[in-house]
């Protein structure tokens, strides 16, 4: 072999494993977009309506809740832990902030949208802070999380809830509102998807994550700080989850203690559906986008027919037990190779 070639092979080697990435994250975000077109395929040419522009609204609409914490749900557990306490944080921010234009007349609605962002980070760092600095396991610490916060959810509820009349029309219409028939809120939750994905795979704290779930004791080694960065994911996913509460409101407008129950559960099932391994190390953040809209075309396609809510349920944990990523860690788990590019 000649000099020239060794030298470019050497120049070669070090971006193959990335590449290799690459690949293995565009395969699996094409075979989810072509699940989903095969699904809608076959639906439409069940019950044609379900192609119409009002359905493909509600569906983007509906989806983009999921989504949104799904985001937040995807930097957690590519750090090999787990979120459980989001859908709870959703449904405290979702009453306090709606709460706001009942004790508050006339408040700005961005304000309202902090106030939820306010919720969703103190609760993430309570998780953080135990999670990383404390070492306890993120099962355990966002299982009991889940619980304090639907308790104080109770208390600060009671039996009281918020109504309808009590928000403003311009607060109701941000779930309604579109542009050239696109929903606004599935547009905002599509760019902010689009920065997140940009992010992971261009800055140094981003591949980390990756680093950090694919092999805990090798990130060690390479002088990652883990406990900053797994802190920082649970800060991220509970202000994204505390966002998501504000969403709800705007979505559903009657408020109560039992808001947002069980949606930990669908967003997590679209993440593993998405093709981010449970296991950590592995997955996109876009991916977990398209699994929370594959679940809810579903949904959507089920619903049409009358199936009962029960039975669609029972379908998205079987799609969600029977995904790959749902037991096997993944393949492009050598990200952790992308160490060195940390910058």
């Amino acid at each position: 072999m000649s000099a020239t070639t060794a030298e470019t092979h050497a120049t070669l080697a070090p971006a193959n494993p990335r590449r290799l990435v690459d690949f293995v994250l565009r395969a699996r975000t094409f075979g989810i977009v072509g699940v989903l077109l095969l699904f809608v395929l076959i639906t439409a040419a069940i019950q044609p309506r379900f192609l119409s522009a009002s359905n493909i609204r509600f569906i983007l609409s509906e989806t983009s809740l999921y989504a949104l914490v799904a985001i937040g749900e995807t930097l957690v557990v590519l750090t090999r832990n787990v979120d459980l306490s989001v859908g709870s944080v959703v449904g405290l921010s979702a009453y306090v902030s709606a709460d706001m234009f009942q004790q508050h007349p006339g408040i700005a609605i961005p304000v309202v949208f902090l106030v939820g962002l306010g919720i969703g980070l103190a609760c993430g760092l309570v998780t953080g802070v135990i999670t990383a600095i404390g070492r306890v396991p993120s099962l355990v610490v966002t299982l009991a999380m889940l619980y304090i916060i639907r308790g104080v959810d109770t208390i600060i509820v009671g039996s009281g809830q918020v109504v309808a009349n009590a928000l403003p029309q311009s607060f109701i219409n941000i779930f309604h509102a579109t542009i050239l028939g696109i929903p606004d809120l599935a547009l905002a939750t599509a760019a902010l998807v689009a920065v997140t994905a940009y992010y992971l795979r261009s800055y140094g704290s981003g591949r980390d994550l990756y680093a950090i779930g694919s092999d805990p004791a090798a990130a060690r080694l390479a002088g990652i700080p883990i406990a900053k960065r797994v802190f920082t994911a649970f800060v991220l996913s509970g202000a994204i989850a505390g966002l998501g509460g504000v969403v709800w409101a705007t979505q559903y407008n009657t408020i109560d203690a039992t808001a947002a129950t069980g949606l930990e559960l669908q967003v997590i099932a679209a993440v593993v559906v998405g093709g981010v391994a449970i296991f950590g190390g592995s997955g996109s953040v876009v991916g977990a986008a398209l699994g929370a809209l594959l679940l809810q075309t579903i949904s959507s396609a089920l619903s049409e027919q009358s199936i009962h809510r029960s039975l669609v349920r029972i379908l998205d944990a079987v799609v969600w037990s029977s995904h790959p990523a749902a037991g096997v860690p993944g393949v492009d788990r050598v990200i952790r190779i992308g160490v060195s590019e940390r910058g």
